[in-house]
């Protein structure tokens, strides 16, 4: 029990680390080091992975001149609040 409540709270922290950095992954201007870290942590994480679909999606909207899909805006918005809310204190 102790164990999976750690490597949520783990899971959590990176995503922290990793949320911020999806957009200039995406964008092909991370370091090596941090495109290595994101695409790992892309391997086993749903929620940062539908963001990262969510990025692509507006992407490709702006590119075509499109409006993007509702719910990519709305999944891109709601990201953002759940990382801003988070804090300095999930940090610890």
């Amino acid at each position: 029990m102790m164990g999976r409540r750690l490597r949520q709270m783990r899971d959590m922290r990176e995503c922290l680390h990793v949320g911020p950095q999806l957009q200039s992954y995406l964008d092909g201007e991370c370091d090596p080091a941090t495109v290595r870290r994101v695409a790992a942590h892309l391997e086993y994480c749903r929620k940062c992975g539908l963001e990262l679909a969510a990025y692509r999606e507006i992407k490709r909207a702006l590119a075509t001149h499109e409006q993007p899909a509702d719910d990519a805006v709305a999944r891109l918005r709601a990201f953002g609040e759940h990382l801003a809310g988070a804090g300095p204190e999930a940090e610890l």
